[in-house]
């Protein structure tokens, strides 16, 4: 049993005044592994604090000072990479597939952050004034479970990049990772006060960051609902806000795909990081001209998905987060098929000898846009064949969502992707491939959130221009 009775605040452990206790599990047994101490409003008020005083001293550092910061950060989360790497094994049930992105990640960000601090304009001309950038102020930073180190060191790198310090405000779902992340950042030897760490609920901790008047922007990076609600707290001091909220993402297969590529690419879209993923694929669009073809295919590919054992190699789906998540996509299975829609593979319950919190990967076809397994954010590994008669047709279903975070276009022909994708309506299109680039923008279009991540656009998220005349 790990006892977790820390946060950090002004460079140093300190014991939280909130009192509650919240037990971690492991999703692979359901087994509880941990308990974790939960801040509560007086801490959050502490960290803001700390925050503040830091400010005015960060805030001038330069560009050189703060790209040697962020190779601290770097080498300081890669020192303690094994040990992160059990952690998101053991707590959140990644399988070893995906668990080595998951810890490589939050290392990698702050090499980038630190590229892209080497060759940003902080100060521009335009005609007779001279335009600075200038940090906006203390940074609330609130993330989600699904890639825990990857959220808190990917939105800090960007602050600190900025010269804005933070107070982060994680899951207390993940909150052994959390501690190793922590330990790993004050390793780094950073000013008392420039980042605080504190582990509570959302609607205790995380309402004070969005309500609180020193906080002078909020990134946040979780569900549509929330994310709605943050922006109506911050509303009333300002805040500069960025949201990266939920998705339903289309992968729309054009009928000269090659099919043998395209549904392995497809599959693989729908069931990263076990269907717990915004950007997740789970609404298949298919040509009717193919539509047999691309139901037998995807069939075999779902049944050959292995779910289960997330530290044996073979793993492709792993545990849902908690028995909460688990009931919430079984409960879209069983909604999936009294609305109508015909089961393909998977189905309801668990995979024959797991324990744990283990969902059937699950394949609908017959799937209208109009079903809730169509229009609603499952979060899980559950993918859905929408047929459609022609171009046209594939484009408007893409685009009738209330999403607009990412999309996949798979094609034999290049050109004719890139039409495509030109008419979708999300922040990113990806044209036959999965890649991530992190010197590009992310972020989405209608209810999948407000303002941009990574690259020069997720910098100036943290920055307000300042025009000089006369200079």
């Amino acid at each position: 049993m790990r006892s977790i009775e820390h946060i950090y605040i002004d460079g140093q452990f300190v014991t939280p005044h909130g009192t509650e206790s919240f037990d971690l599990h492991n999703p692979a047994t359901g087994e509880v592994i941990g308990q974790v101490r939960l801040a509560d409003e007086e801490d959050a008020r502490a960290a803001i604090a700390a925050a503040k005083r830091a400010f005015p001293a960060f805030s001038q550092t330069n560009t050189e000072e703060r790209i040697a910061i962020l190779h601290r950060l770097r080498d300081a989360m890669a020192a303690h990479r094994n040990d992160l790497l059990e952690a998101v094994v053991e707590e959140y049930g990644a399988p070893a597939s995906r668990a080595a992105f998951m810890v490589d990640h939050p290392i990698n960000v702050f090499s980038e952050a630190a590229d892209l601090l080497g060759e940003y304009p902080f100060v521009r001309r335009m005609g007779a004034a001279e335009v600075k950038m200038e940090p906006l102020g203390v940074a609330g930073l609130i993330t989600p479970w699904n890639s825990n180190a990857g959220f808190i060191c990917g939105k800090l790198a960007t602050a600190i990049a900025a010269g804005s310090t933070a107070v982060i405000k994680p899951s207390e779902m993940s909150a052994i990772q959390t501690q190793i992340v922590t330990e790993a950042l004050h390793a780094a030897g950073l000013p008392a006060g420039v980042f605080n760490i504190i582990t509570g609920r959302g609607e205790v901790v995380g309402r004070e960051i969005s309500t609180h008047p020193d906080i002078a922007k909020i990134s946040f990076t979780g569900s549509t609902a929330v994310g709605k609600s943050i922006l109506r707290a911050a509303a009333d001091t300002m805040k500069r806000v960025t949201l990266e909220l939920g998705g339903k993402s289309p992968t729309l297969i054009l009928d000269d795909a090659d099919l043998t590529q395209a549904i392995s690419l497809a599959v693989n879209a729908a069931f990263m990081n076990s269907g717990q993923a915004c950007i997740a694929g789970t609404r298949l669009l298919a040509p009717f001209s193919r539509l047999a073809e691309i139901e037998a295919l995807a069939t075999a590919a779902v049944e050959q998905v292995k779910a289960g054992d997330p530290r044996d190699p073979a793993t492709q789906v792993g545990p849902m987060v908690s028995r909460k998540q688990w009931e919430r996509v079984q409960s879209y299975i069983r909604q999936g098929i009294e609305e109508g829609a015909a089961l393909l593979a998977g189905g309801a319950g668990k995979p024959e000898g797991t324990t744990g919190w283990f969902v059937r990967p699950t394949l609908f076809t017959g799937v209208r846009n109009d079903m809730a397994i169509a229009r609603e954010e499952i979060f899980g590994p559950v993918l859905s064949i929408i047929p459609y008669q022609d171009e046209e047709e594939a484009i408007a279903i893409a685009n009738d969502t209330v999403y607009g975070l990412q999309a996949y276009v798979l094609s034999g022909d290049r050109d004719r992707a890139r039409s495509v994708a030109d008419r979708i309506v999300a922040g990113r299109v990806l044209i036959n491939t999965l890649a991530h680039e992190p010197k590009a923008p992310f972020g989405g279009f209608k209810q999948s959130g407000i303002g941009r991540e990574y690259g020069p656009f997720g910098l100036e998220a943290f920055l307000e221009p300042k025009s000089l005349l006369g200079v």
